[in-house]
């Protein structure tokens, strides 16, 4: 390449990254511009004073000054209650609109990246092949095998984090769709027009329409909701995407992916997931099984019928003229009773019996007979809820097994090639076939999650009933013992009618049910909260007195930080049983928690012991001579696990992925990654892509020095975050006060509690806890205590050892009150960043680090992404709304943590800003433009929400509440649109207490929305 045509590529390259800048403010514009059109056509008034509201906003996010945040803050507070719902409803739509310009940004920047002019800020899965065969040495075949030989499992949960209604999440993805179109499609100017129309209709049905969810979900809404991302999106996109792999290949001079070939899976945790959900029973996992057969069924069905008419072709092997000869005698009867039926069964066509002579629709339309009286059983079963599921579709000859439904269509296949009609077969049919594949009947496979507690219970409830003693109080030495001479031994252990407590009781009806569903329905045990073998054991001998033939593969999740340092010695107890050995076959499913342990621990020292743990377990695994399939846990934001797809597998430990990879894609994560087909394509490209090369190209692993820092950081980062959330005794009171913690629940974004049990932090689960921080805007499980262990690592002097004298200086830092801490670290700071000569071996190393160590590199990247999103005003004016002056003090020294962090990342990463690239731009596509062009939406809607919380309180703890009696039947309409008996009551009594209730959920959603993360 010449230099002339490289500074010519530099300039196209720069041109379009402009190009894509200015997108995505015209979109912004447009949208709130449309948005404004149809606001002044409702409410004239309220359309000026949000004018006047975000003009305030944003002189304010440019100042940064106190006179313009009070401004703000008086207007805001001047408004009446229902102004304010109608502002706040306002300021969020504005907010999803503008999203909808980000999420088709990307699509441009995907497009421009294809046609050559952009450079791609990911890796997919082309480039890959391209880079493994030309750089790093393999043969295109080798690249092959390990493309064939590797499987991604995407496991979708109803984890509440998504706070969007489906009814909005459907109008949004409509404006979407247009936005997107006026980019890539040439418009005439009348469909311009209408393309603004269309928008302009789609924007007014949301703005009229209630954004406030009124009632929990049931985990069947939930299933509901996930089986349509499939029926609009992934169905469709699996075979689009493997088509492009089979291009892909082809350019390399590669064969198709092979026919039986699928690069992914999909699972479920919808309705089975009952680890402290009590709405989720054996009932509910029958339903959500039934509904995801019912969804395949149903799409296999369409595929079908259109495949009858593609395959017209009359030519074909033996093998198949005899199976449509078979299958056409069978059919034998009166043509006309046989079209009578079908017509009833509203086929789209090809009514009476096809002739032999068309030998491939004679095998398709007993294929489509057999779907319809699959989901004819499918409906009974959903309505009959004591019939067997497998029983009832094997009784009735309906599909049970994907083999049954691939068998014939393979068949097919094989003869098109055979009979030189290549073209016909890779067309429609191969795309039928993979989806099959893929998805199979089950659509995707429920895992079943349950804490283990609960098991102990019921062998607890069984030994003691049998008169063997009490299984919850004996030593795990004890209880391993007992139960590898039952799983050993022949006979029963649970007595027929054996009375049982309600729980138990509900863990072994979740186990009979089980064996009467389709085996292929199911995916793994999820045991939350593993801490020991006995724990592992326990489910597999459950499973065994259920009567299960075909068992769950059953996986221990270790969530805290004391149990994931535990868990090599836990895998290793299990394989040193020569009958669990035997029992596994070679494979070991095992999941580690990000949430929990980031709870536990703090960011930095939950993914320094991730990481740690991964490696050793397998190290055990390999021992043994298992395959050990790791499972993660991974939440949608970064203090539960959550970040870019290809950061975060390129970041794991070299020889733990090994071409096979199982994740959660949990709430608002799943509408962001699989929306729309163009998000769906990148998120499949990405995880196939990081995963080739993790198993071709892994990271090289970590040196000494790196992990001897690491855990210097880990340690001190640790004791610091635990100081402050556990030990602090006002910590508590701060979060419950400073943040809308108690208000979450009322959301109805899931059907799950937020809490497993009453108590403080520790009873808490993780999602409330980010997410009420993340409202709140401080973002503090993500930084606490990182800004202590890059201190600690700047001043390590690299010739401190792993014995006493490290544990003992942690001991001393421990010692330290959060207050005390946060100041002494801040001018530790402050000496380094004026001269880093005191200590430059500790610094050095993690500059290195964060240069040559991805899994570093990307926890840093990412907490440095968080801290753009942290607004340490916003949360001081939280804390002077809602909180005691007594706990001022707490939060000024959070928010002096809040910025030692974020000095010493800055410090330790060569940068003057948070999100400048080396060379000067964003280190992510737009990001700093993202969130410029956010911040004006986010801020009134931070003030609502801080104003609506005291409120609200203040009614509850001194029953003050302020005159409010509108008259204007609109406004009364507006406060009262609550179903429930409770709602209306307090309605018709407090009208103030309505209207701010209803504002404050908007407002909660409405920032969940800016931030684009809520736990």
């Amino acid at each position: 390449m010449t230099p002339m045509r490289s500074n010519l590529d530099i300039a196209i390259r720069s041109n379009a990254d402009k190009t894509t800048r200015n997108f995505l403010r015209d979109d912004d514009s447009l949208l709130r511009q449309v948005f404004f059109s149809v606001l002044r056509h409702h409410h004239p008034t309220l359309a000026n004073k949000v004018d006047v509201i975000y003009a305030l906003s944003q002189a304010w996010c440019s100042s940064r000054s106190e006179d313009d945040f009070s401004l703000l803050e008086k207007y805001l507070s001047d408004l009446k209650p229902d102004e304010r719902i109608l502002v706040a409803s306002s300021f969020s739509h504005m907010l999803n609109l503008h999203n909808l310009t980000e999420e088709v940004n990307n699509n441009q920047i995907g497009r421009a990246v294809c046609l050559g002019d952009m450079d791609s800020p990911t890796r997919d899965t082309n480039v890959s092949l391209i880079k493994l065969t030309s750089q790093n040495g393999y043969t295109p075949q080798q690249v092959y095998e390990a493309l064939c030989n590797q499987t991604v499992e995407l496991v979708l949960t109803a984890h509440p984090t998504q706070a969007l209604r489906a009814s909005l999440l459907r109008k949004y993805a409509n404006v979407r769709h247009d936005l997107d179109n006026m980019h890539s499609k040439r418009m005439t100017e009348y469909e311009k027009i209408e393309t603004l129309e269309s928008i302009r209709a789609n924007v007014q049905a949301a703005w009229r329409t209630d954004e406030i969810r009124r009632s929990k979900p049931t985990p069947q809404d939930e299933m509901r909701l996930g089986l349509n991302y499939f029926h609009e999106v992934i169905f469709h996109t699996i075979p689009v995407f493997h088509r492009r792999i089979d291009t892909a290949l082809a350019n390399l001079g590669l064969p198709r992916l092979p026919l039986d070939n699928t690069l992914f899976k999909f699972g479920s945790w919808m309705g089975g997931d009952r680890d402290g959900n009590p709405n989720v029973t054996f009932e509910t996992t029958r339903d959500v099984v039934l509904l995801a057969r019912l969804e395949a069924a149903d799409e296999f069905f369409h595929e079908v019928e259109d495949l009858m008419f593609d395959l017209s072709v009359w030519r074909c092997t033996p093998e198949v003229k005899a199976l449509a000869t078979q299958l056409s005698l069978a059919e034998r009867g009166d043509p006309a009773r046989i079209a009578e039926e079908r017509k009833k069964r509203n086929y789209s066509d090809f009514w009476t019996p096809v002739p032999v002579t068309e030998p491939y629709r004679v095998i398709l339309s007993n294929v489509r007979d057999r779907l319809y009286v699959t989901r004819q059983v499918l409906h009974q079963c959903l309505i009959h809820s004591a019939s067997s599921v497998r029983g009832a579709l094997e009784e009735a000859g309906a599909y049970l097994d994907d083999d049954e439904i691939a068998a014939p269509l393979k068949l097919m296949y094989t003869s098109l090639l055979k009979t030189g009609d290549e073209s016909v077969a890779n067309s429609r049919l191969l795309d039928v076939i993979r989806q099959i594949r893929t998805f199979g009947l089950a659509l995707m496979r429920l895992d079943i999650r349950q804490e283990s507690t609960r098991h102990t219970e019921v062998l607890d409830a069984i030994t003691q009933y049998l008169g063997l003693g009490s299984y919850a109080s004996w030593s795990e030495e004890e209880r391993v013992q007992f139960l590898l001479r039952e799983l050993q031994g022949k006979r029963p252990l649970l007595p027929p009618g054996m009375p049982l407590a309600s729980d138990p009781r509900e863990v072994i009806a979740t186990m009979k049910m089980l064996r009467e569903l389709p085996r292929q329905s199911l995916g793994t045990y999820v045991i939350s909260m593993a801490k020991t073998a006995s724990d592992v054991l326990a489910v597999v001998l459950l499973q065994r007195e259920a009567g299960i033939k075909e068992p769950l593969r059953v996986a221990p999740l270790f969530e805290t930080l004391e149990d994931l340092h535990n868990a090599p010695a836990t895998i290793r107890q299990l394989f040193s049983s020569p009958w669990y050995l035997n029992h596994i076959g070679g494979v070991q499913e095992c999941m580690i928690g990000y949430s929990d342990s980031g709870k536990d621990a703090g960011r930095m020292a939950a993914a320094w012991a991730l990481f740690e743990t991964q490696e050793n377990i397998v190290e055990v695994a390999n021992e043994f001579n298992v395959k050990m399939v790791l499972f993660h846990g991974r939440g949608g934001t970064v203090g539960r696990g959550g970040g870019p797809t290809h950061m975060a597998i390129r970041s794991q430990p070299a020889g733990t992925i090994n071409g096979c990879l199982r994740v959660t894609v949990q709430g608002e994560t799943i509408e962001r990654q699989f929306g729309e087909k163009d998000a769906c394509f990148r998120t499949l490209d990405l995880y196939s892509s990081a995963v080739l090369e993790a198993g071709l190209d892994p990271p090289t692993a970590p040196k000494a020095e790196w992990r001897k820092l690491m855990d210097v950081v880990s340690r001190a980062s640790c004791a610091h975050y635990r100081e402050v959330v556990y030990k602090d005794p006002d910590f508590y009171s701060y979060f419950a006060s400073a943040t809308p913690a108690s208000e979450l629940g009322r959301l109805n974004i899931g059907s799950r509690p937020s809490s497993r049990k009453t108590g403080g932090i520790e009873t808490l689960r993780a999602i409330p806890w980010i997410f009420a921080w993340t409202q709140q805007r401080l973002n503090l499980p993500v930084w606490l205590g990182i800004g202590e262990g890059l201190q600690a690592a700047i001043q390590w002097d690299g010739d401190e050892k792993d014995g006493e004298e490290r544990k003992e200086k942690e001991k001393e830092k421990e010692n330290v009150t959060p207050s005390s801490s946060s100041m002494s670290s801040s001018s530790s700071y402050t000496s380094h960043a004026n001269n880093a000569t005191s200590s430059t071996n500790g610094l050095n190393t993690l500059r290195d680090m964060y240069e040559h160590w991805p899994f570093f590199q990307s926890t840093v990247d990412l907490v440095e992404m968080v801290m753009a999103k942290t607004d340490p005003d916003v949360s001081r004016y939280y804390e002077r709304t809602l909180t005691d002056q007594a706990l001022w003090g707490l939060g000024e020294n959070l928010r002096k943590g809040q910025k030692l962090t974020h000095e010493t990342l800055l410090y330790v990463i060569r940068k003057n800003t948070l999100l400048e690239s080396a060379a000067g731009g964003s280190a992510s596509p737009h990001l700093d433009e993202k969130l410029r062009l956010r911040a004006p939406y986010v801020a009134p809607l931070n003030v609502l929400q801080a104003l609506c919380i005291r409120a609200l309180r203040d009614y509850k703890t001194k029953g003050i509440c302020a005159e409010y009696r509108p008259q204007n039947e609109e406004v009364l309409g507006l406060i009262s649109r609550d179903p429930s008996e409770e709602s209306v009551e307090i309605a018709t009594k407090h009208p103030f207490l309505a209207a701010t209730d209803d504002c404050l959920l908007i407002t909660i959603k409405g920032v969940a929305a800016g931030m684009q993360n809520t736990g």
